[in-house]
């Protein structure tokens, strides 16, 4: 029933014109969710529940979503199998919810594919900084209208392809090549090497890199930028214990090699 009144509401806004983002909110505390639905649909938001992971892959592959929020311990299906199912199909920001806080479960969501993980008691506060900064890097990587995407376009009209070396970004169609082969990335993974790639041979430290790529200051919680490396590493390196194409400035940050 709850799932029907929000998608009720959802499609009433639509009716009326209204461009409203639909969050996909994953537990199986109705507190929890009331909590959470509440302070959402407060911030303009459109909500649809789910409170096992089972409903939780079937409405996110048969509605439209454009953010989801992902409880970890779930009944029938666990958040994190979820989260691994959904990123093969979907690509929409999915936000990490656990109790728990140790740092294996929190680089597990991410290699998942994970694009944050906030630890519960959280602050509603820093979870809907975090959601609008998500929904807000979503809307730019898929090339929507607004400022900050004017102001990318702006600065790419004159080179949308990015060569370095064996590394070849192409800005238009979201693609990476090495060594002329392309690289399965994901959408925060391409932004990462774009970033560093618009900047060749310049150290960019992990907090800038959260804020230009992530959107947001993180909370001090910089791991997940070297999560992010190690995967993109994985996929672009030879031998990532000798990395040629991402390089690391050691206490420092991250750069692309600039040939």
């Amino acid at each position: 029933m709850e799932e029907n009144r929000d998608i009720n509401m959802q499609e009433s806004e639509e009716k009326k014109g209204v461009d409203k983002k639909v969050i996909l909110v994953v537990d199986d505390e109705k507190p929890i969710r009331d909590i959470l639905v509440y302070n959402l649909q407060k911030e303009g938001y459109g909500t649809i529940e789910a409170e096992d992971g089972e409903t939780a892959i079937k409405v996110a592959l048969d509605k439209r979503v454009d953010l989801i929020l992902l409880d970890i311990m779930l009944p029938k299906v666990d958040g994190l199998t979820v989260c691994q199912r959904l990123r093969h199909t979907l690509n929409v920001p999915i936000l990490i919810l656990s109790a728990k806080d140790e740092e294996i479960d929190k680089i597990l969501g991410l290699e998942l594919g994970a694009d944050d993980y906030i630890t519960k008691p959280f602050s509603v506060r820093e979870l809907i900084a975090r959601v609008k900064a998500n929904l807000r890097k979503a809307e730019i990587a898929g090339q929507t209208k607004g400022q900050e995407m004017e102001e990318e376009k702006e600065a790419e009209k004159s080179r949308n392809t990015i060569s370095l070396g064996e590394l070849v970004i192409d800005l238009d169609k979201f693609e990476v090549k090495v060594r002329g082969e392309v690289i399965d990335l994901t959408l925060r993974e391409f932004e990462v090497l774009k970033y560093l790639a618009n900047q060749p041979g310049q150290v960019v430290t992990r907090e800038i890199l959260l804020e230009k790529v992530w959107g947001y200051e993180y909370y001090g919680d910089i791991r997940t930028v070297d999560v992010t490396v190690r995967r993109i590493r994985e996929k672009i390196e030879k031998d990532t214990s000798a990395p040629k194409i991402l390089m690391t400035k050691r206490s420092v940050g991250y750069y692309l090699a600039s040939n």
